[in-house]
């Protein structure tokens, strides 16, 4: 089974994301943030809540604590935005599903990738034993530490695989005419991925542990077999994922 990759552009100063699985595709190149975040000119997103931007963990979000071979990261949860998504991680996280895996895709500048217990990122299902489909939301965006789910480009096909943002450079040129949320513009100061917006589920936010992150995204890699010089040569194990709060309903 080969493994997705979906290609952005130069313009984007990203790489790729692999997907989980299925047959080599390319995915668009076009950043088509604006029809995602802004459903309709009537919606003030200025307005909107924000929840990544706090660092405190709310009754209706979740929080876990990913303790890897370089130490811990601590990532609150969305489950009212992105409800499916998280009831995916936060079940696998408790059955032990990512215990012992690792980060077998890691591009320095853009993100961390893990979840696939074959450890090539060409495998790895849901709770629920096929995929499941996105889950978009003009309240989460792609900022740096953002937790997100890997797919194809086939429907429904978010399965166990996740990544984590890592950029740490400014992004926020040009985001104004996209109809962006002023507080999320200035948020892409700090990094992030704002090309993949509208492309790929966030239902998580770092809210410890970056360092570990970026730790993690500076390991010494190697060509992962697509011309991508991407695998660890010592790949990070994930020891396990602690839930540490749910949300309440």
């Amino acid at each position: 089974m080969k493994k997705i990759l979906f290609t952005l552009t130069a313009a984007a100063s990203l790489l790729l994301l692999a997907a989980c699985t299925g047959s080599s595709t390319t995915g668009s190149s076009s950043n088509n943030s604006a029809e995602s975040t802004s459903t309709s000119e009537s919606v003030d997103l200025n307005a909107l809540e924000l929840p990544q931007l706090s660092t405190d963990v709310q009754e209706n979000e979740a929080l876990v604590e990913m303790v890897t071979e370089e130490g811990s990261i601590k990532i609150k949860l969305f489950p009212e935005i992105a409800p499916k998504a998280v009831e995916n991680f936060l079940t696998h996280a408790k059955d032990g599903y990512y215990d012992g895996l690792t980060f077998h895709r890691v591009v320095e500048e853009f993100m961390i990738q893990g979840g696939d217990p074959n450890g090539d990122g060409t495998g790895g299902e849901s709770i629920w034993g096929e995929g499941f489909g996105e889950e978009y939301s003009n309240q989460l965006y792609h900022l740096r530490g953002a937790l997100a789910m890997a797919k194809s480009s086939a429907p429904n096909s978010q399965g166990s695989q996740f990544y984590i943002v890592q950029n740490d450079q400014d992004v926020s040129d040009g985001l104004a005419i996209q109809h962006y949320p002023e507080k999320i513009i200035e948020a892409y100061k700090n990094g992030g991925t704002p090309a993949l917006d509208g492309k790929y589920t966030v239902f998580g936010q770092v809210i410890e542990g970056m360092d570990v992150v970026d730790k993690i995204a500076q390991a010494e890699t190697q060509d992962s077999g697509n011309g991508e010089n991407s695998q660890p040569v010592e790949p990070v194990k994930i020891e396990t994922i602690k839930v540490l709060q749910e949300a309440k309903e």
